[in-house]
């Protein structure tokens, strides 16, 4: 196994931060309302986690499995539905969590099968925007942290299943490794 040289990005103190920061604005826009978290597996369960406990505002969650990567870095554009949502979201506030938007395939895919649902709103939050490798229009509504480039992993974020149990997040240097 070739060993992964990765240097610290973001640090659990900098995710907790901007999971609060991004808990207040949602629990502002929606006061005396229930939310759907929406959380899509398996990168965004320690996101979804942290974010549901800083959350003031009362929070179902349910999640969905999606598949665009496999064991490649990039996406394959082509995506895959692997688990759906158990609950009904006609009529309710749903917010995506996603830990990473990069392409936007996978996001664009969801978002666009769960408004033919008739959700009552429907918002994105991401914990990690990633600008440099975007291929469709679609934005977040909540962002925690925006970065151009690089591969990442850590809190949830993994290459080939790996380093998602990682507190932090660390970007891979690719001169070592196969990775772009």
């Amino acid at each position: 196994m070739t060993e992964v040289h990765m240097d610290l990005l973001f640090s659990r103190e900098r995710i907790a931060t901007e999971i609060a920061r991004l808990a207040g604005r949602i629990d502002e826009e929606y006061a005396g309302r229930e939310i759907l978290l929406v959380s899509v597996l398996k990168g965004s369960l320690l996101f979804t986690a942290d974010l549901l406990r800083a959350l003031k505002t009362p929070a179902a969650v349910d999640f969905v499995r999606l598949a665009s990567y496999g064991s490649d870095t990039q996406s394959s554009g082509i995506v895959e539905f692997r688990y759906n949502l158990e609950t009904p979201i006609r009529n309710r506030d749903v917010i995506i969590v996603e830990d990473i938007v990069d392409s936007g395939y996978t996001l664009e895919a969801l978002y666009n099968k769960l408004l033919m649902q008739e959700p009552r709103s429907l918002k994105i939050c991401t914990l990690i925007d990633k600008r440099a490798r975007r291929e469709v229009a679609i934005e977040a509504d909540y962002v925690g942290i925006s970065m151009e480039d690089g591969f990442i992993v850590g809190y949830g974020l993994d290459f080939d299943e790996k380093y998602r149990q990682l507190a932090d997040i660390y970007l891979v240097k690719p001169e070592e490794t196969s990775l772009p």
